[in-house]
């Protein structure tokens, strides 16, 4: 059975979906069978995967809302495989209020997928909602990006809050999968501190692999494509494909396929 991780965190541009991205794009390079599960309503993994989010239909909100199987939402990519999102998404948050077991509607859409696919990745939206919830109901655990600046650490007790008090009441078995730092700039003091910061306290939960500010890795997503397709050679391929390397490392044996 494969591994499903969300990536959340709610300060926005902080990575979580170019760390999807990326990462799922060299897990299958890798040999990894991959999903990426957008569940951020700007959609921003699904067209980062090479998808026209305005005319992928039925996509995750069709699941979420309506009901209808995941696998039939399901677009393949040669980056990995994606379940799409867009703007309408946007409205299942409200929707799935009055939902049966609300909470767990995106753990019984994937539950079938999770037979499937080595590794599920849930790029989660910037805010601790409704979406959220569904998507640390559904994981086995949480990849945290932190952004190397000084407003980084804001908002992170918030989100542990969040992660411990899901794990309490609603999914006993989630934990915390690593915290990744992101956007660092080895020239300024503040990305040297705030790593240091959560060093202390995420101790080695903490990646050993750092994602540095890159050109590349920006301009990559206005393509469609992965920075490892974008440009192989850059510093931001070379470090999600090491980042990669060590996810694999963490998460030895492979599921069993």
């Amino acid at each position: 059975m494969g591994k499903t991780i969300a990536v959340a965190n709610q300060k926005g541009g902080v990575g979580k979906t170019t760390t999807c991205v990326n990462l799922c794009c060299a897990l299958k390079e890798a040999g990894a069978k991959v999903l990426l599960c957008d569940i951020d309503p700007q959609g921003n993994c699904t067209s980062g995967m090479g998808i026209d989010k305005n005319t992928a239909s039925p996509n995750l909100y069709n699941v979420l809302v309506d009901g209808v199987n995941a696998e039939k939402a399901v677009v393949g990519t040669k980056y990995g495989d994606v379940l799409p999102s867009n703007a309408i998404l946007s409205g299942a948050g409200i929707e799935l209020v009055n939902a049966d077991k609300r909470e767990f509607v995106l753990k019984n859409a994937l539950a079938d997928m999770k037979q499937k696919y080595d590794y599920i990745f849930i790029d989660c939206p910037p805010s601790l909602e409704m979406l959220t919830l569904n998507a640390l109901c559904a994981a086995d655990a949480v990849m945290i990006p932190v952004q190397c600046e000084y407003f980084a650490l804001e908002g992170l007790t918030d989100l542990i809050s969040t992660i411990r008090m899901t794990k309490k009441a609603l999914n006993p078995a989630l934990e915390i999968e690593g915290v990744l730092m992101t956007m660092y700039d080895a020239r300024t003091n503040f990305s040297m501190q705030v790593a240091e910061e959560v060093k202390k306290f995420f101790k080695n939960k903490v990646y050993n692999v750092v994602i540095p500010r890159n050109v590349r890795i920006s301009e990559a997503p206005s393509h469609g494509i992965p920075v490892l397709v974008y440009d192989r050679t850059s510093r931001g391929a070379v470090t999600y494909m090491e980042l990669a390397k060590e996810f694999m490392r963490r998460n030895r044996p492979v599921p069993v396929r």
